[in-house]
């Protein structure tokens, strides 16, 4: 059967993150666009390790890394937190929905949260239409906030709550998830 997990980042992950991480169409898609140095991702990691509002987890489709999916200012009081990933492998088809399914789940069933956030920058709309396909709603925009190359983007801002996850999640869930062993 084939089977989709997520554990957590170790160590031993960090070059074949760091090798996803500086590929062009991923690196587009960041706050930080310049290819990443491995120093500078080390030291990412190792901030990472000593802040517990972030989990960052490996996502393996049939026990082989396939992405990450990193949760960042987790906030257990509030029951809050924003999210991002990215696949390792873009031309595997579905890897995206897998993930994102994976993250929900891991959101709301393990990290208890009741309100799950991200940010997207504009021109990224193809992501921004994919949350939606998910139940995330645009929150708001910040107009000509982030500046690159000379020219300035706007940030979408979406989130999805627990309670409207789960009015919509299991047709998703049957959709994409019913033939495959999940382990989360």
């Amino acid at each position: 059967m084939n089977s989709i997990s997520v554990r957590k980042l170790k160590r031993e992950d960090l070059e074949l993150v760091l090798q996803w991480r500086n590929e062009p169409a991923v690196r587009n898609n960041m706050y930080t666009n310049h290819v990443i140095t491995i120093e500078e991702h080390s030291a990412w990691f190792e901030k990472c390790q000593t802040d517990e509002s972030v989990v960052n987890l490996i996502f393996e489709r049939n026990m082989m890394p396939a992405g990450i999916i990193s949760f960042s200012k987790i906030n257990c009081l509030q029951g809050t937190a924003e999210w991002a990933f990215y696949s390792g492998n873009t031309s595997i088809r579905g890897v995206g929905t897998l993930m994102e399914l994976c993250a929900l789940r891991y959101a709301f069933n393990k990290l208890s949260l009741r309100k799950l956030c991200c940010e997207v920058l504009s021109f990224n709309e193809s992501v921004i239409k994919f949350h939606k396909k998910f139940g995330f709603q645009v929150e708001g925009i910040k107009k000509k906030h982030y500046l690159r190359d000379e020219q300035v983007f706007d940030i979408y801002q979406l989130a999805i709550f627990k309670d409207e996850w789960k009015a919509q999640i299991s047709a998703l869930e049957e959709r994409y998830l019913s033939k495959l062993e999940v382990q989360i």
